[in-house]
């Protein structure tokens, strides 16, 4: 196995913002706590050892037991579920929604680097335990944002009306999907494994979140990964004084609304991920997930005729905290409430908006946990490696964009140089003499030189684009070979980690897939990966 790597910037699909945090820019330093160095973790031990409440780790273990209770755990995982008892366990987490049959390949790389850095952090600190979490998404209620999935160029989606958190959603229907999929498994030994893998996951599992438990456990349970559904009335009763905050104070609204400002002032060209609400918390029940708003004095669920005044909305959230659902703004909090948790793991966007919420941490005097981006990864086979080769198509290159990759290349390969930059610096250096005499001589020609100017230079580029063209035209069959192989790589331009499942090559490299990729990927090594599997 032969792996490369690549600056996250050089790989253009990343924001400056990502850029600018990885290359350690200090005006992001208010956005976060600590850069995920391998040294940072000390401190950050000691800050959440000193916050996190021994009653907290009893709830949570006797939670985790009850949601293993029917699921094969591995040795491993069980004694770090049990370990998590002890004051001196913490936790590295990633998270994900319930995608079907777990959506594109980044839902492996989150979950391996949360277990590749809980093992590098064991051999640094080894007085200490770490386990890996994955906590599902089960109270997301976007279905079709997790109702398919790609395979070989074809989306296998799962139709069906849907209201609720997903996670409540049953498992009904999905044999059709199955039986779609089964067509082009083909009949292989590994064929033969990711069709078990299907049918045990969704047709003998009633709802979306036990089926993804399932799945993530088979996958990872050799690794002691830990899985953890959320969506809990134990769990849910820990964070019941930050509910209470967030109906009488608003504090994410105003705490996050100023963090957005302050990211704006720092530059333009960093976007905003999520904007808060009044009131950052959905009110769940059977097929129910809608906004909490306030109106008036009074609390109501939108699209419901609920609604309670200020004291018995709090008398209802203390008898009922598992109705209480947080949004996109305060699930992290949730997360590091209810978790002795160090750091998080996710892509980019994710951690964009981690670095909105740092000002709402402080405010309700939360630990805020180290962000790493996760590992990014280009699987190559060696059979597209020698082509790649044999095309001399360099690693900088296949990442280009499809218009900028076809023009490079076709210059390489063509006999002739089809590149106008030294005629455009010598045309511009004739009219710098031009300009100077028109200045000599009468200064209302400087408006005619430069329209000529301009007028030249467009010629030059019409028709350095009319000659690349044609040079495209002679060598397209190179240019067909060329796009066909970073079709390959990057489905309909995207990342392959983004569109492909990983079934399709779990197919060609059966459980090796995982191996290697745990063996091979670094969590703080903070450049992406090109694998030749």
């Amino acid at each position: 196995m032969q792996q490369d790597y690549l600056p996250f910037k050089e790989t253009g699909y990343f924001s400056q913002l990502i850029c600018d945090y990885l290359n350690h820019n200090s005006d992001l330093k208010a956005f976060y706590n600590r850069f995920p160095d391998i040294d940072n973790f000390a401190e950050q031990i000691e800050e959440k050892k000193s916050s996190f409440a021994a009653r907290s780790r009893t709830v949570l273990t006797n939670v985790l037991r009850k949601q293993y209770k029917h699921l094969q755990a591995s040795e491993l995982t069980a004694q770090n579920i049990e370990s998590l008892n002890s004051e001196n366990t913490f936790t590295v987490t990633t998270g994900h929604q319930l995608n079907l049959f777990t959506g594109p390949l980044y839902f492996l790389y989150k979950i391996i680097a949360a277990i590749n850095l809980s093992t590098q952090l064991k051999a640094q600190y080894p007085q200490y335990n770490f386990v890996p979490v994955y906590w599902m998404a089960t109270e997301d209620h976007d279905f079709d944002e997790v109702n398919y999935f790609n395979f070989k160029g074809k989306k296998f989606q799962w139709n069906r009306k849907a209201s609720g958190a997903v996670g409540e959603l049953s498992t009904r229907g999905l044999d059709e999907v199955l039986e779609l999929f089964f067509q082009d498994l083909g009949v292989s030994n590994n064929a033969r494994d990711v069709k078990k893998l299907f049918e045990n996951a969704y047709l003998k599992h009633d709802n979306l979140a036990a089926a993804t438990r399932f799945l993530a456990n088979e996958l990872f349970k050799d690794y002691g990964l830990v899985i953890i559904d959320a969506n809990n009335r134990d769990l849910k009763r820990l964070f019941i004084p930050y509910v209470e905050e967030e109906l009488g104070n608003q504090t994410s609204f105003n705490a996050v609304n100023e963090t957005n400002k302050k990211l704006i002032d720092v530059s333009d060209d960093y976007s905003i991920q999520v904007n808060p609400r009044e009131i950052n918390l959905f009110y769940l029940d059977k097929n129910l997930r809608e906004r909490i708003v306030h109106d008036d004095g009074i609390y109501k669920v939108l699209n419901t005729n609920l609604k309670w005044s200020k004291s018995e909305m709090l008398k209802h959230l203390n008898e009922a905290p598992e109705r209480f659902s947080p949004n996109v703004i305060m699930r992290p909090l949730y997360q590091e409430v209810i978790l002795p948790n160090l750091c998080y793991i996710g892509g980019g966007g994710e951690l964009a908006y981690w670095m909105q919420l740092k000002q709402y941490f402080d405010a309700v005097d939360v630990p805020f946990p180290l962000l790493l981006l996760r590992n990014s990864v280009l699987i190559k086979t060696e059979k597209q490696a020698k082509k790649l080769q044999k095309l001399n198509i360099s690693n900088q290159d296949i990442f280009l964009k499809r218009d900028a990759f076809i023009n490079r290349k076709v210059r390489q390969i063509s006999n002739i140089d089809i590149d106008f930059s030294t005629q455009k610096q010598h045309l511009q250096k004739q009219f710098e003499d031009l300009f100077k005499l028109a200045e000599q001589t009468d200064k209302s020609y400087i408006g005619a030189v430069r329209a000529q100017e301009q007028k030249q230079l467009k010629g030059l580029e019409k028709l350095e684009k009319r000659l690349l063209q044609a040079q495209k035209k002679k060598l397209s069959d190179e240019v067909s070979r060329m796009t066909d192989i970073q079709n390959e790589l990057f489905p309909n331009g995207n990342l392959q980690e983004r569109t492909t499942n990983f079934s399709e090559f779990y197919l060609e490299y059966g459980d090796r897939l995982i191996q290697n990729l745990v063996e091979h990927l670094k969590p703080l090594h903070q450049e992406f990966s090109i694998i030749t599997q």
